[in-house]
């Protein structure tokens, strides 16, 4: 669901009564394309601001995530730092419930002089934008914006450096907090056999479906209901009694902020006030702030689509390279197939060879008795060739396909083991959470050939090599589970001892996950913990009765010229856990 203004409203006073007016900019990172991170400090500490204009995850709100910054600044992040850094925040400012909020601020510029800048945060979903403005003579005037509006993208309003800033359209709608029940009722006349939950979104500005929904349903205990129902009395006056309730949520200290999540535990919609219209197929929880609320409700979200974007390329490479080899692969198989002709070409030698006496040079064909069959077959010949010349050519022709059948053969399995390679690069690749996840894999992928060493590969050999992930079982087992396939090699092969449990999901690409035994003995429990975080670390997540072998780590090998990764193993058991 999308921010809307009555929500943002909240957040803006959250935001000035933790007095975040009049602290200073202190950092600013882009962590994404679309998103920013503006660190303010004041006589409170430092606060982290999340701005973001992602239209699946468009908010403002503070942060307590530690977002992965990539190793170079964005330009729109650099600019910012030169017309921000330092400046003090003089107002945060929301004109009526739009989905607009500006924060102004005093900065010095590069010749010492005092100016105003605005940076303004349009959550307007898939119009999304955060906008730098700069004051002249009264006027502001975009400097720029993360997103650059144009003429080929919209003929209504421009966003581009230099031009004069026009805020959004505003329609003719009414304020929650200042109109009456007479003036609500008077312009949803004007639509009687409408829905009154779509018509609300008309007539408010600022408010969610989710929240006319739940208007809708309080007032008629019915989401399916025209506006004429508000001319029966008592819906009339439960249709007032909740706007009075909106207007204390959002005046007062009224507002409750509610997570809504399905059966399986999936945030699906948010709101400021406890919600009836679900009843017993969704579950609610509070958060103590709207902050928190969006933080935890969009934080998971906004980083799996920041991976999305910065994976994008590196699985495109992947992809590309897998396909190469399949491809190779099946042409491989077509020669190999056409092997299978050999012993026809060594049949007919030998008939040739036994019917040599009856062949003159010149001629074209000859028939005879074929041994095998038991019937004639007809034998073309190279009129060019002497009879036995003409033998030895189909001795020649098998010896050729033979010898290939045995390259081809050694061939195609090096080409499934690269597939099974490249497959479990890809799933590592998609599950990477960070930017050093990413980093580590393009440097597997160079080691092995598959990408061109970059301008940093001076700087990957010094890459200092990342932790594997690191968990307790409720048994107190240390258990770590390896990233990608060269973290794998190293927890598996080098930080893993004999009596250690090594675990891999059968037959599928994932994570090598070991279980340090410490001298004890480990019980079946945390062996089926560690199953779970295997098949939870694999391309089968999500799957059940996916099967898990695991073994003692001494019975694990890596056979020589291996790809990463890649590992031999014996004495092993197998497990089916869900992922």
């Amino acid at each position: 669901m999308s921010l809307d203004g009555a929500f943002l409203s909240l957040i803006k006073k959250e935001l000035i009564s933790n007095g975040l007016v009049g602290s200073r900019v202190d950092k600013i990172h882009q962590p994404a394309r679309d998103e920013l991170v503006v660190t303010l400090r004041g006589y409170k500490g430092a606060v982290k601001l999340a701005l973001s204009a992602n239209p699946s995850a468009a908010r403002v709100c503070v942060t307590e995530g530690i977002a992965d910054n990539p190793q170079s600044p964005p330009m729109f992040c650099m600019l910012l730092r030169k017309h921000l850094s330092g400046g003090r925040l003089l107002n945060i400012t929301q004109e009526g419930l739009e989905r607009v909020l500006s924060f102004d601020f005093e900065c010095v510029n590069e010749i010492g002089d005092i100016v105003r800048n605005r940076l303004s945060v349009e959550l307007l979903g898939r119009c999304s934008n955060i906008i730098l403005l700069t004051e002249k003579n009264g006027e502001w005037r975009v400097v720029d914006s993360i997103k650059r509006i144009g003429d080929d993208v919209s003929a209504i309003r421009r966003i581009l450096p230099g031009i004069l800033y026009e805020a959004p359209p505003k329609e003719d709608r009414l304020d929650l907090r200042f109109c009456t029940v007479g003036e609500a009722k008077e312009r949803l006349s004007a639509y009687p056999e409408q829905k009154l939950e779509k018509t609300l979104i008309k007539v408010f500005e600022g408010v969610s479906p989710v929240l006319c929904r739940e208007w809708a349903f309080y007032t008629a205990r019915d989401i399916d209901v025209p506006c004429k129902c508000l001319d029966d009395k008592e819906r009339l006056e439960r249709f007032g009694f909740f706007l009075n309730k909106l207007k204390n949520a959002l005046t007062e200290e009224g507002a409750k902020y509610v997570t809504i999540y399905d059966k399986n535990g999936k945030p699906v919609d948010f709101t400021f006030i406890p919600t009836e219209q679900y009843g017993a197929s969704m579950i609610q929880k509070e958060s103590d702030s709207p902050s928190k609320l969006l933080d935890g409700f969009f934080s998971g979200r906004a980083q799996a689509e920041r991976m999305k974007q910065r994976s994008g390329d590196l699985l495109k490479s992947i992809l590309a390279v897998y396909n190469r080899t399949a491809k190779k692969l099946e042409l491989q198989k077509g020669e190999l197939s056409a092997c299978g002709e050999r012993e026809v070409f060594r049949v007919r030698g030998d008939l040739l060879s036994a019917n040599i006496y009856r062949m003159e040079k010149g001629m074209n064909e000859i028939t005879v008795d074929n041994y095998i069959t038991g019937q004639p077959e007809t034998i073309k010949l190279d009129v060019r060739l002497t009879p036995s010349q003409n033998a030895q050519k189909c001795y020649n022709e098998y010896r050729k396909l033979d010898t290939a059948e045995k390259m081809l053969t050694k061939l195609i399995e090096q080409e499934k083991q690269e597939l099974i390679y490249l497959d479990s690069v890809f799933d590592a690749a998609a599950r990477a959470q960070t930017d050093a996840e990413l980093q580590e894999i393009r440097l597997e992928l160079s080691q092995s050939g598959y990408l061109k060493k970059g301008r940093n590969s001076s700087t990957d050999k010094t890459m200092k090599p990342l932790q594997p992930i690191k968990l307790k079982s409720k048994d107190g087992f240390d258990i770590w589970v390896g990233r990608n396939n060269l973290q794998n090699d190293r927890l598996t092969l080098k930080t893993a001892k004999g009596d250690d449990l090594w675990l891999h999901t059968k037959d599928i690409p994932g994570a090598h996950v070991i279980v340090f035994a410490g001298g004890r003995e480990i019980p079946e429990s945390t062996i089926e913990e560690a199953a779970h975080i295997a098949a939870s670390n694999s391309k089968a997540k999500g799957q059940t009765k996916i099967p898990v072998d695991y073994t003692k780590v001494r019975y694990v090998k890596k056979p020589n010229g291996a790809k990463p990764g890649m590992v031999i193993f014996s004495n092993n058991k197998t497990l089916l856990v869900d992922g």
